[in-house]
């Protein structure tokens, strides 16, 4: 399988990363008239299928470890499930943050959400191994989480009428935040392997997917059922009405996610990085999406200066904070 040789690889990898989890969403602004609960099907069948794409390719060439199909056909029981657990953990965070998003807008969900998730997936992930200068990296952790409040705080200021902090959004924002930071020491956990035998990132991330597509079938059902935005429920004749470019709109987020996954498991086993650097790293992706929004989509085009003033200083701390974590493994 191919695995990073240097620092430098890994870095690029957990780059990679960062780049796919923060541009996925975009997929969504391509089909408008689809509900997301419809499009998550195909959202989990490309992420899906893109795991199986890695493990054939990039899991099953070059000289270092055990090829992809060999490797995870010998993985131990105990190790899948502990991957297919971290998919489902996963999936169920990411429902419900784009529900706790519908209910209390990017506002309340960020901040509460990913900054929640990230100060829990460094520090449980740090647990299961621990890499890096703790200094550095839970100095730059604080710094990013500074960002992402920012980052809220921007959009808020970019609404004219801000949604209330209601309850309801606040649970939905701390319960996907817990889970969302709780998947990752899962996966990592699973990556240190056993006396038995260590599987390759790349069998992880298969038996991860499968936890994934287990789990929306009942999580994804029950949100088509009884929506937690407050909408009517979802017909599941609109999915097979839908356009095609929406289904492959659905699909490419999923192959998008699914790469920066792979990436970031595989960087995560690299000497120097861990566990908590690379899931810390991959989280900038919450930069990532706000440069889609300022630069390509133009979010912020008609905001007030004060919106900008505060988007500006997010963009110094998610740059100060993610140069932190990257140093951490070399100090």
């Amino acid at each position: 399988m191919l695995l990073p040789a240097t620092y430098q690889a890994a870095l690029f990898l957990m780059v990679v990363s960062m780049l796919c989890w923060g541009s996925w969403a975009n997929t969504l602004k391509l089909c408008p008239g689809f509900r997301f609960q419809l499009l998550y099907w195909d959202y989990a069948l490309g992420l899906a299928a893109t795991t199986i794409f890695w493990g054939l390719t990039a899991g099953s060439l070059g000289h270092q470890g055990t090829p992809f199909l060999t490797d995870a056909m010998e993985t131990p029981l105990q190790l899948i499930l502990l991957a297919i657990a971290g998919g489902a953990v996963f999936n169920v965070a990411n429902l419900l943050l784009v529900a706790a998003i519908d209910v209390a807008g990017l506002a309340v969900a960020f901040p509460v959400g990913i900054g929640l998730a990230l100060i829990v997936g460094a520090v449980s992930s740090y647990l299961v191994r621990p890499a890096g200068n703790p200094l550095l990296l839970f100095g730059g952790v604080a710094l990013v989480t500074v960002a992402i409040v920012l980052d809220a705080a921007a959009y808020r200021k970019r609404e004219a009428k801000a949604k209330a902090a209601t309850t309801r959004g606040i649970v939905l924002s701390l319960v996907a935040g817990v889970l969302m930071g709780l998947f990752y020491p899962l996966v990592a956990r699973a990556l240190a392997g056993n006396p038995m035998h260590t599987p390759g990132p790349y069998a992880v991330a298969y038996f991860f997917a499968a936890g994934v597509l287990i789990s929306t079938l009942p999580a994804n059902w029950l949100l088509m059922k009884k929506p937690l935005d407050g909408k009517p429920p979802v017909a599941r004749a609109e999915y097979f009405d839908a356009p095609l470019g929406w289904h492959l709109a659905g699909f490419l987020g999923g192959a998008i996610w699914c790469t920066g996954g792979v990436a970031n498991f595989v960087a995560s086993g690299a000497h120097l990085v861990g566990p908590a650097v690379s899931y810390s790293i991959g989280q900038g992706a919450t930069m990532v999406s706000a440069c889609w929004g300022v630069f390509v989509w133009h979010e912020f085009a008609k905001a007030p200066r004060e919106a900008k003033r505060l988007l500006l200083f997010m963009f110094i701390f998610f740059v100060l904070g993610l140069t932190a974590v990257a140093l951490a493994p070399l100090y």
